[in-house]
């Protein structure tokens, strides 16, 4: 009499079958294995501070500003009160998060814009001003200072603003300066000698709080390697789809679907058993690139596991979806990029912060992404991302559906 074999015991024999299949293919072990290696290394080497200070130059130097303009204000009749004021500028500089670097004259600024001179900051707070084609060393214990942009000042500045004239202020900047920080540096220009003439500016600006829409971050910036932890976990997850793929594919044209079905294995235990294979292995890999950056705390650990599955299965479909359609590894591959492509663009949207484009949210991996940066990056819980697991749930139910549907399809006519 024949012993009747349970269907968790078919499940399992087919799944240690595809154990066995993964680990004998040692290109996709080893990209696996690489791939782990060099997001998580990539993730510490980003910088995890962000430079929120804006460093520029000006010339001639602020001291040398004020001396040179004293003797005119105080002969056209500049409050003594107000020339003291101006000299604790510097100071206030400081305070609003600008950096300055005070040069001698206009020709030393060109040259520290364009780069000829590089400037260091030492850990006393002086800065030097280095030759990078000269024989002279780099300064000990200090740090470059990045300057791009730079004020060139007239000596009588002062003296002309007060007296309502026009001064010939100009704005040196590196091509590679962006125009709205140019324009940021002339219109700080404008205001500075509309106060110093006396006037108000020839509009009125609304109070702060009603400029600024949404989650202020001035003093609390993003770092680049917070953006990058959810990414590393999309990226784990999505190339799992080429492994899975391969598997399917593989005993598709084989015909190994066809051989196991003589045994008591029936087409959904199969299907079922590529989708816990499948699952479990992008799940496993995206579990652990997450634990590796830090990305699980007490408050998120369970909505960040619950999403984690969520992507590991709608790529787990994709997969089906590429694995029945390919009829070659070329094919399987182009098949592959044809539907990743795609669904890479969200992450994008994410690492380059702004107002994301209506078809973008379309994307069924939208939501995965968007979840996954929001409960590492802002700390999200469980009543702020219904809607967005909702979302991702419907996705995976219509892909996983297309996925089961197309791989059957298949499965029946060889």
């Amino acid at each position: 009499m024949n012993k009747h074999i349970s269907n968790g015991e078919i499940l399992i024999a087919i799944l240690k079958k595809d154990a066995q299949v993964y680990s004998r293919n040692l290109i996709y072990l080893f990209l696996t294995i690489l791939g782990l290696a060099v997001f998580v290394t990539i993730f510490w080497l980003v910088p995890d501070k962000v430079e929120e200070e804006i460093t520029f130059a000006v010339s001639p130097s602020l001291s040398t500003l004020f001396s040179e303009g004293q003797k005119d204000l105080l002969a056209i009749g500049f409050p003594a009160e107000a020339l003291e004021q101006l000299d604790e500028l510097e100071t206030a500089f400081e305070d609003e998060g600008l950096m300055l670097v005070e040069l001698e004259n206009e020709e030393l600024l060109k040259q520290v814009v364009s780069g000829e001179l590089e400037v260091y900051k030492t850990d006393q707070g002086r800065f030097v001003f280095h030759d990078s084609e000269g024989d002279q060393k780099k300064p000990d214990d200090s740090s470059r200072v990045n300057l791009q942009i730079g004020i060139a000042f007239p000596g009588s500045f002062l003296s002309e603003a007060v007296r309502g004239e026009k001064p010939k202020v100009t704005v040196y900047a590196d091509a590679a300066v962006p125009e709205e920080l140019r324009g940021a540096m002339e219109g700080f220009i404008r205001e500075m000698t509309y106060q110093l003439a006396g006037r108000e500016l020839p509009v009125q600006m609304p109070e702060e709080e009603t400029i600024i829409l949404g989650v202020d971050r001035m003093g609390a910036q993003i770092s680049m390697q917070t953006r990058m932890r959810p990414l590393i976990a999309f990226f784990m997850l999505m190339m799992e789809t080429f492994a899975l793929a391969s598997l399917i594919s593989n005993e598709v044209l084989q015909r190994t679907v066809t051989a196991l079905l003589v045994t008591p294995m029936r087409v959904g235990h199969f299907l079922l058993a590529k989708t816990i294979f499948g699952t479990a292995l992008a799940l496993g890999q995206a579990l652990i690139v997450l634990a590796l950056v830090r990305a699980f705390t007490a408050d998120n650990w369970s909505l960040l596991l619950v999403t984690s599955i969520l992507g590991a299965l709608l790529f787990t479909a994709v997969a089906m979806l590429v694995g029945a359609a390919g009829k070659d590894f070329i094919g399987q591959l182009m098949f592959s990029m044809l539907f990743l492509v795609p669904l890479m663009i969200p992450s994008f949207a994410v690492l380059f912060p702004g107002s994301v484009a209506a078809w973008v949210k379309v994307l069924p991996s939208y939501p995965i992404v968007r979840l996954l940066y929001d409960v590492t990056v802002h700390n999200a819980l469980w009543a702020d991302s219904i809607n967005s697991l909702l979302y991702a749930l419907l996705w995976v139910v219509v892909i996983y559906g297309a996925g089961l549907f197309v791989l059957r399809r298949k499965v029946a006519t060889l």
